[in-house]
Order: structure tokens, then sequence, then C-alpha cells
């Protein structure tokens, strides 16, 4: 019988759908690499979500992530991502977190219950933290490194984050990875030079801040605010959803 998936399953067969189908896959991070990520998951046959961010959709956001809309914006983007994935597929289970990953909460996730994890988060510290936390527990992840003022999506790369060059956060995450032991990791990654932007948008964010009313975590807050673009992070995105389908089916 004829059903949502029987294109997919042209290509999967029938035993790897059901593989698909009862995964549970952790998406920590749901902006511009991570948003991507679970729409092609949802399409793909994955019916279980552990959605984690506590960012909501600001002004700023509609220029590169799937879930910000003028409708969406200053809604929880956990809240939007689950209402998007529930339509295309009513028969999802979706679990959100409303919070932000780091070292100090990682025991309240149940890590015991994913089958993958995505790391699309910003910071290497929660980076590393997950990491860890899934080597601990057996379980594979792939981590983002970073997509910001980059323009070529035909650079990125899936490499052993010891085999990348070139993006400056993977350099940072071979250091302190290699002092904590962790052998390999497996991550998508841009070979392009990043770009430097052509004005510090930070400075006008601090005088005339958009972030909706409330938000834990506002962009005033960091040094640099990189620049974006439609085409660059959700090709990320839609490589590491391939990269996790492939895993999947393949165990």
């Amino acid at each position: 019988m004829l059903n949502q998936f029987s294109r997919t399953e042209l290509l999967f067969g029938k035993e790897a759908m059901e593989k698909l189908a009862g995964a549970r896959v952790a998406v920590f991070g749901i902006g511009g690499v991570g948003g991507y990520v679970c729409e092609a998951l949802v399409r793909s046959g994955i019916q279980k979500f552990d959605l984690v961010d506590d960012d909501k959709v600001c002004l700023t956001n509609l220029n590169r992530q799937i879930i910000a809309t003028r409708k969406t914006v200053g809604q929880y983007k956990v809240d939007v991502m689950r209402d998007r994935i529930l339509e295309i597929n009513p028969d999802a289970e979706v679990m959100i977190h409303k919070c932000f990953f780091l070292p100090d909460n990682a025991d309240e996730f149940p890590f015991a219950d994913y089958d993958y994890v995505v790391d699309a988060v910003d910071t290497v510290t929660a980076k590393i933290s997950l990491v860890m936390k899934c080597q601990e527990m057996g379980i594979p992840i792939i981590s983002a490194m970073g997509a910001g003022n980059k323009l070529d999506p035909t650079q990125f790369r899936v490499a052993d984050i010891y085999k990348t060059r070139v993006c400056p956060l993977a350099r940072v995450m071979r250091r302190e990875l290699k002092k904590r032991g962790v052998k390999k990791l497996k991550v998508v990654y841009s070979e392009e030079q990043p770009t430097r932007p052509i004005e510090d948008m930070s400075i006008g964010c601090r005088s005339h801040c958009i972030c909706p009313p409330g938000a834990a975590h506002k962009c005033t807050e960091r040094r640099d605010i990189p620049g974006s673009t439609a085409f660059v992070p959700s090709v990320a995105g839609l490589i590491i959803a391939g990269e996790v389908i492939k895993d999947l089916v393949a165990k």
C-alpha cells in the first residue's frame, strides 16, 4: 500500500524503513543547520525526535532558518519545529526540551534512549560536553562545525575531526578533544576560508535589539555575530541528515 514514504522505500527497502521508524534521534540546536536536519529526517522516515533549544525565533532568522516565518517570530524554536514535524508526519513522537545543553544539565536528558545524536549547537563547551556524554554512553554522534561567514556550500566535507582543515571551530575542537582522549568524531565541516563580515552587526544589535522579549540568549551576547545565507547552513543540515540516515540503516 502506498504511503508518504513509498518513494524512499523504493531505494532503501522495507527493512530499512522499519529501522528508521523505530530510531530515536536527538537534535541539539534547532537553528539554521539543525532545522534542516529535522526537516530531512522526518521526511526520510524518522518518527521519534528529541528537540533541544532554548531560543525563540528572531526576525534575523528569516534569512536562513526553515522554521522562521513572520508568523513564528517570537515563538520557541522547539515548539515551531515540533509542529512542523507533526504536520509532515502526524504519527511522529516529538519530545521538546526548552533549554540550552550544558555539562551541568547533561544528566537530565534520556541519552540511554537515543539511537543517534546530532550536535548543531554553537558553543565549544556544549559541543565537547555532548561528545563526551555520547562517548560515555556509546551513542553515535555527528557534529556540525562552523557554517557562519561562508558563501560556498560545495566546500562542505564529511570527515573525522582529526582529518579536518581550514575550519577555525574544527581546530579548537581537535585540540580540546585530544586533551580529553577522544579518538574520533564524525563531523561536517567546510574547507572554505571564512569571509570577514562587512560590519559588526553586534554594535547595532546592542542599541536596537530585535530579539523576542524574554529570550534566554540574545545575539547581543556574542562578541561577533557571523554573517550567514540561506544556502550554506541548509546544505550542512541536509548533509548531516543524510549521514544519520545512512548510519541508522546500516546498523
